[in-house]
């Protein structure tokens, strides 16, 4: 595949799938399900799926398709795809809930179990946020195209911002925010926890709790192409993907962190 030549029909994509979702945000009709880890499930995750699957099926035939709202593939099949699309179509369905607006649409592009490529879209405020490997990040909104560029900073810095989840703020995490000098809490919801670190309004995110491939990987490679990483908290490796379980370890995402 050819990324710039199709950038413009994916990000219509996502853009696509992002309206279908603020219709049911605009609705009364959420239409909750409760899935089998107990996490909920609404019609807009459903309709974003159905668009973005069918949207990328249409370009790249040949790609195959790990979804959350798909039923899953076995590893005997899929460890074996050279390539492929991790779609998360509603990334923060509980913030979609709660009407916060903290959900984005997530499309990611794996090869050889590492992110290329990603698409992250957030409906409310329709910013588009991009990267492909070595070509840098990217935001979008109202026409305006502007490289990313993290923050540089020091672990030992006083009064760093540190983005925490809005629904999950454990103990290992609030020993991690211990460590810090005078840190500063920035609560967000999904994937735009690692744009606000792209973007260079935070220095870290520590997710010690856990998460699965598709919530990350569309992100992290902006993140990356931003000056930032994301690193296995256990090995101190980048997160990979395609693993047999498609659960993240825990991670720390870091801005442009200076040794």
């Amino acid at each position: 595949m050819n990324w710039n030549k199709n950038l413009d029909e994916l990000l219509g994509i996502a853009k696509k799938a992002g309206e279908a979702i603020l219709e049911i945000y605009n609705s009364d009709d959420f239409g909750v399900e409760v899935k089998g880890d107990d996490s909920p499930l609404t019609k807009a995750d459903k309709m974003a799926n159905e668009i973005i699957c069918s949207g990328l099926l249409d370009l790249f035939p040949e790609i195959p398709i790990i979804s959350e709202e798909n039923k899953q593939i076995p590893y005997s099949v899929r460890s074996k795809y050279p390539h492929f699309w991790l779609v998360d179509p509603l990334d923060g369905t509980k913030e979609f809930i709660k009407r916060n607006g903290d959900f984005t649409v997530n499309i990611a592009l794996i090869q050889n179990n590492v992110v290329i490529g990603g698409i992250v879209y957030t409906p409310v405020t329709e910013d588009l946020y991009y990267a492909y490997r070595n070509a840098g990040a990217f935001h979008v909104n109202g026409g305006t195209k502007t490289p990313l560029a993290s923050k540089p900073f020091h672990l030992n810095d006083i009064g760093l911002r540190v983005v925490c989840s809005r629904s999950h703020l454990n103990e290992d995490t609030q020993h991690f925010v211990d460590g810090l000098n005078q840190p500063n809490l920035v609560s967000r919801g999904s994937s735009l926890k690692f744009l606000i670190l792209a973007s260079g309004d935070a220095e870290l995110y520590p997710r010690l709790a856990p998460t699965m491939e598709w919530d990350t990987a569309a992100a992290q490679i902006i993140l990356e192409e931003a000056g930032g990483k994301v690193i296995n908290e256990e090995t101190g490796q980048p997160l990979i993907y395609n693993k047999e379980v498609l659960r993240n370890p825990y991670f720390v995402a870091y801005a442009k962190v200076q040794e």
